[in-house]
């Protein structure tokens, strides 16, 4: 799910990325404008990922090399 999310996250950083630099919405212009239905339940998905994402900067973080010491 941590993954998923920071894909969706990282998919949505881009497009608004993309809107700033150059005043191009790519969602919005693949699935039929800001303000078509699928375009709106994209929308949604990555504003749920960004949420989950929160929740990973309070998560524990284990050194890489002792996850495989157990």
């Amino acid at each position: 799910m941590d993954n998923t999310a920071l894909v969706l996250v990282i998919i949505g950083a881009l497009n608004w990325g993309s809107i700033g630099l150059f005043g191009v919405d790519l969602v919005g212009m693949l699935f039929g404008g800001q303000g078509a239905l699928i375009s709106r339940i994209i929308f949604t998905i990555v504003g749920l990922a960004g949420l989950w994402a929160i929740t990973l900067l309070f998560k524990e973080k284990v050194p890489a090399g002792e996850i495989n010491k157990q």
